[in-house]
């Protein structure tokens, strides 16, 4: 292993062990350097790579602390690399979305309050077949969002969130040329919220794989044709 990996799994392990909490500050570098066994430049290029996937705070003046670490922070560094995608990996994205968003849709069928299911109504409320691609792809990412948050898991909502761009223009693709792509988008969503209010997860699970996979279907036949 390179040394800045030694460094920087060393400090993972301090960490993954309870030696370092969420909160906590990293002792002085000169120690922590010592105390490793490692040189206070890998400790320093060790701190710097640990920060950009926040794991680690530097703080100028204050020193180095551990983060949250909780779920949503650490996936952002997931949603920059997702950032990064070409169009030809746009199915496996889709693929993955076929797994955990009926998962999350199943989930929220028992877990999401009233309140929060009025809010899908909400979303819905002015939409209809007429409705432009665009505003229906943007209701579309907030629908998906507000069910993962439903979830009840933080998880399952940041890995919601992360991969629902990379998919975002092939929803459009498909609005702007696919035959009532619009008016059957409305209605999966209608049946997907239905299930949920009706507490029936097994329904949910179904009909949103039913929506995901209708798009990944037109895009296997869109890059195949």
């Amino acid at each position: 292993m390179a040394v800045t990996d030694v460094a920087i799994e060393k400090i993972k392990q301090m960490i993954v062990s309870g030696e370092l909490s969420p909160g906590d500050r990293l002792p002085r570098e000169a120690d922590l350097a010592e105390r490793l066994g490692l040189s206070r430049s890998s400790l320093r290029e060790a701190v710097r790579a640990l920060s950009l996937i926040h794991v680690l705070d530097v703080r100028q003046g204050d020193g180095t602390y551990v983060t949250s670490l909780s779920p949503h922070l650490l996936l952002d560094a997931m949603a920059f690399v997702v950032d990064f995608h070409r169009d030809d990996t746009v199915l496996h994205f889709l693929e993955v979305r076929r797994v955990i968003e009926p998962a999350a849709a199943a989930m929220a069928a028992v877990r999401m309050s009233d309140d929060a299911i009025a809010k899908l109504d909400e979303i819905m409320a002015p939409l209809d077949p007429a409705t432009g691609v665009e505003e229906l792809v943007a209701s579309d990412l907030e629908f998906h969002r507000l069910i993962a948050e439903g979830s009840g898991n933080p998880v399952l909502c940041s890995l919601v969130e992360s991969l629902s761009g990379p998919t975002h223009r092939a929803r459009v693709w498909r609005g702007l040329t696919q035959e009532d792509a619009v008016a059957r988008t409305l209605a999966e969503h209608r049946a997907i919220v239905q299930a949920i209010r009706s507490r029936q997860p097994d329904v949910a699970r179904s009909w949103a794989t039913v929506h995901v996979a209708g798009v990944e279907q037109w895009l296997r036949d869109a890059l195949t044709s």
